[in-house]
């Protein structure tokens, strides 16, 4: 791995001059990494214990995807969040106890430029067993309604929408993560969370926040809608951190279920934040727990302002900068919250100051 170098004697001019030309952006959620490159990661090995990964599909067109004994794992992708996404994989791995059996499932946009996102991730991961799908986003960005802030209207925000027809079928749990986060803890554990009888996803639920405010009067007021959570107990849940069996989903045509209720926000507005709510209004009340410590969320601020946020009290296995503020731009523009701290362990990202003597 590159060692970090200190500045010795060269001209801090220059350092200056670098920083102030890279670190320009006019998106305080995410910066253009496109002019940089990222340190390679150290390759992580499987403990004794670990089981072997064995291929499990016969056909030979997806030999390198379906695996048994596999943890899989999927995430979006994108040039602007790049840098999030490559702390992620680097605390995954660094936490696992069979690194080399986690199997990664990125999905980005047909309109990105894939070989540049394949070449960085084999680059810093070169062990790294990972596809990227193209998402064909144009006809999702139909359905999109504009909510709170701009950034949750990407089209790319809905493809966990589609990730059982993105997918192979052979592929039937996976472990969905957000781009803002990092895990401290063995994601073994999370995949192994159990769905029981008849539950489609798992994630964290938050009994205690108003549910009420996820979905406006328009929707409270209106029986034929609100009768929804009838005999449910809906809950707030988090989408950034899921475990969806994706056998259970395609059975129920699940991705149907959600797009419908996005025509009828396109026609009557019944919610505002982004795609968040229809994952509420199909699963609220009917997923499986996971305890609160896999998704220590909101440590990105408020949706307004991004303001500084504690850690919800007990363990933490997992931290999430869901909000505004991310923490590679707050550490960046050397106004980091205390949190951030922990998530610049992970940053793989060779930043321009750093130099080779």
């Amino acid at each position: 791995m590159p060692k970090l170098e200190s500045f010795n004697s060269r001209p801090l001019l220059l350092i200056s001059l670098l920083w102030t030309i890279s670190f320009s952006t006019h998106d305080i959620g995410a910066i253009n990494t496109k002019n940089f490159d990222f340190k390679e990661a150290p390759k992580f090995y499987n403990s004794p214990t670990c089981p072997s990964l064995h291929n499990s599909s016969t056909d030979t067109n997806i030999t390198q995807i379906c695996f048994q004994n596999a943890v899989n794992v999927a995430m979006t992708l994108d040039a602007a969040y790049l840098r999030g996404s490559m702390a992620a994989i680097l605390s995954v791995l660094q936490h696992s106890s069979c690194p080399e059996n986690v199997i990664f499932h990125f999905v980005a946009s047909s309109s990105a430029n894939i070989h540049y996102l394949n070449l960085k991730l084999a680059t810093s991961f070169p062990y790294l067993h990972f596809t990227i799908y193209p998402f064909r986003d144009s006809p999702v960005a139909g359905l999109i309604s504009t909510s709170i802030r701009a950034a949750l209207d990407c089209p790319l925000n809905y493809a966990r929408n589609y990730l059982a027809d993105l997918l192979p079928r052979c592929i039937q749990k996976v472990v969905y993560l957000d781009s803002d986060l990092v895990l401290v803890d063995d994601i073994t554990k999370l995949a192994a969370t159990p769905l029981g009888e008849e539950a489609v996803l798992a994630a964290p639920e938050y009994c205690n926040a108003n549910f009420t405010t996820y979905f406006t009067p328009t929707f409270w007021s209106n029986p034929s809608l609100s009768l929804t959570f009838a005999n449910r107990k809906p809950c707030y849940f988090n989408t950034g951190v899921m475990v969806i069996d994706l056998e259970r989903w395609r059975d129920g045509d699940y991705t149907t279920k959600i797009v419908e209720w996005m025509e009828l926000q396109k026609r009557m507005r019944i919610y505002e934040l982004g795609s968040l709510p229809p994952f509420l209004l199909v699963f609220a009340g009917n997923i499986a727990p996971v305890d609160h410590k896999w998704n220590q969320h909101g440590l990105g601020g408020d949706n307004f302002r991004g303001l500084c946020r504690d850690l919800h009290p007990g363990p933490v296995s997992l931290l999430h900068w869901s909000g505004k503020g991310k923490p590679w731009v707050r550490l960046d523009a050397s106004r980091p919250c205390p949190l951030d701290a922990l998530w610049a362990p992970y940053d793989l990202l060779q930043t321009p100051y750093v130099l080779e003597s």
